[in-house]
């Protein structure tokens, strides 16, 4: 049976704390190169597995984690604040390297399409 409940709170709690991102003061997380790649929430709503990723690479990405878990306390209450739940899951932020693995990919096909075209010209 589909939990609707617990799908519309993951993706208000995305929403926020994109927002919650964008106050925090700490140099190791910046939000214009930090994205939430996925979240997963416990059917209880105990718990909350965060999982970020940056452009720069997994590196960039697990010094942001490691601001953003000296920031939780600030984070989980502006979420409460936000979200008025009855109770704020506990977060869990863990590093992510898909958007820079993504842009690999993408890199990589751009210089297929790129050797594809000089052939054709060159034929």
């Amino acid at each position: 049976m589909p939990n609707f409940k617990i799908d519309r709170t993951t993706e208000d709690i995305r929403r926020e704390l994109s927002d919650i991102f964008r106050t925090l003061k700490d140099p190791r997380v910046s939000s214009e190169l930090l994205s939430i790649v996925r979240i997963e929430l416990t059917n209880d709503m105990s718990y909350c597995k965060v999982y970020v990723s940056a452009i720069e690479g997994m590196d960039r990405s697990k010094e942001a984690v490691r601001g953003l878990k000296s920031a939780s306390g600030y984070i989980r209450r502006e979420l409460a604040l936000r979200l008025h739940l009855r109770h704020t899951p506990e977060l869990r932020f863990i590093a992510d390297d898909s958007i820079a693995h993504g842009s690999q990919i993408n890199k990589l096909l751009s210089e297929l399409v790129r050797s594809d075209e000089d052939e054709q010209n060159n034929s």
